[in-house]
């Protein structure tokens, strides 16, 4: 079999690229939709955010497509008595959390979500979590993380749930070498994942979350950690302070993103460059086939990113790299050099990097460059297409399974789609 090419950057990239920072309005959602994904991941979880009416309409509406099931989230809502001080916290949460758990025995972990409400008024969510626990533990435990817009953006709000968890994750025994993969993934994206690291002999190999909020993997000298996700910033640091090493590498989108990030874990366990080879090489060839027909019909055509969920930069180089597609501008809503390090010097030297939003100023550049795709929030969608710029709706990139080779395809497509839309308009 032929050995598989290292990821190479043709020169430096984005490595030291000036980041335009703009800090003026923003268009995008808070971070309680984190909830979204998670829920469904954290199968003994439940999410129970202290917010407004609006909060409630903004997760019901977003999770319009989850209604044949049972979601695990609800909102305890922030009533006017509230807010004129008339109501004692700890008095209306215990009748809220008594209901909750009369209702669902089988939870384990309850996550008291801060809004912008409850952070305006100062409720003290972290003390009423260790109280929660004092009283139903340990059969339920309580963890208290904020999802609030004014101190986190759409996706931030993983991380911060995950950063919560940290404290509660036991210690490691001794200094055997162990993989903590962090970021929430698909099911099915974490046990093509899993297979590939047993074939390979990396392990053992944890996620961070698992599919129990119980089920707590123990870190220390000598865990390993993967990013799955660029949006988990805090969480790293948090775990790196426990004693945790993170291994370098790109994050899982694509082909080559995904080849490499293998290859970093591959590695640091000291996987012979044959078995390597044998185990990647097919879903390699799988992928790349898979990704043909979207190449053909990407490649050459410009793109430009709005700033939504951090996962900008190495989506961008995927389409760069891969499909041949022009990245204008890529903006993101916080840069962490220091966990893209691996992605900046694959992204193209013409490439402007943006960091923050002043949506009008944005909204400005992207009509004078006139890209052939738009990245963006639905909010921005509608008014772009009228204006008869194509566009992509951003929050896909983040409910789709795209990490990984099985679903390089998937990812390439959710792009190939607008432009095949406004082909078939343009031909009819």
């Amino acid at each position: 079999m032929t050995a598989l090419p290292t990821l190479q950057a043709p020169d430096a990239g984005c490595a030291d690229a000036p980041v335009l920072k703009e800090r003026g309005q923003h268009e995008v959602f808070c971070g309680l939709t984190g909830i979204l994904w998670m829920h469904r991941k954290l199968q003994d979880a439940f999410f129970l955010i202290i917010g407004s009416r609006t909060c409630a309409h903004l997760m019901q509406s977003a999770a319009g497509v989850m209604i044949f099931a049972e979601p695990r989230f609800g909102t305890a809502v922030i009533e006017e008595k509230d807010l004129a001080g008339m109501a004692v916290l700890d008095e209306e949460l215990d009748r809220v959390v008594q209901r909750l758990l009369a209702r669902r025995p089988e939870l384990r972990t309850v996550f008291l979500v801060g809004s912008c409400p409850s952070e305006v008024i100062k409720l003290d969510l972290n003390r009423a979590a260790e109280r929660l626990t004092s009283v139903h533990g340990p059969q339920v435990r309580f963890a208290h993380w904020s999802g609030s817009g004014i101190e986190t953006t759409f996706t931030q709000g993983e991380d911060a749930c995950l950063r919560s968890l940290v404290p509660q994750l036991p210690p490691k025994e001794d200094d055997a070498r162990e993989l903590l993969v962090v970021g929430t993934l698909a099911d099915v994206v974490e046990e093509q994942f899993l297979r590939i690291f047993r074939a390979l002999g990396v392990g053992p190999v944890r996620f961070l979350p698992g599919r129990s909020a119980r089920d707590l993997p123990a870190v220390g000298p000598g865990t390993r950690l993967l990013m799955a996700q660029p949006w988990v910033n805090e969480t790293m640091r948090a775990l790196a302070k426990r004693g945790a090493e993170r291994i370098p590498a790109p994050f899982p989108y694509g082909v080559e993103g995904t080849q490499e990030w293998f290859r970093a874990a591959a590695r640091e366990w000291g996987v012979p460059d044959g078995v390597f080879d044998s185990v990647l090489g097919p879903p390699i060839t799988r992928a790349r086939t898979a990704l043909r027909r979207h190449r053909e019909a990407l490649e050459g055509r410009s793109i430009f990113f709005f700033p939504d969920s951090q996962a900008e930069i190495p989506i961008a180089r995927f389409l760069a790299r891969e499909l041949g597609m022009r990245p204008i501008e890529v903006g993101t809503p916080h840069l962490d050099r220091a966990h893209m390090d691996a992605e900046l010097p694959l992204l193209p030297g013409s490439t402007r990097l943006a960091e923050g939003q002043d949506v009008d100023k944005q909204l400005d550049r992207c009509r004078e460059a006139r890209p052939d795709l738009t990245v963006c929030g639905m909010g921005l969608a509608n008014p772009l297409e009228a204006e008869g710029l194509r566009t992509k709706w951003s929050i896909e990139l983040v409910f789709t399974p795209v990490q990984g080779f099985e679903q390089a395809g998937d990812l390439a497509e959710l792009f190939h789609r607008p432009v095949d839309r406004a082909r078939r308009l343009a031909v009819s």
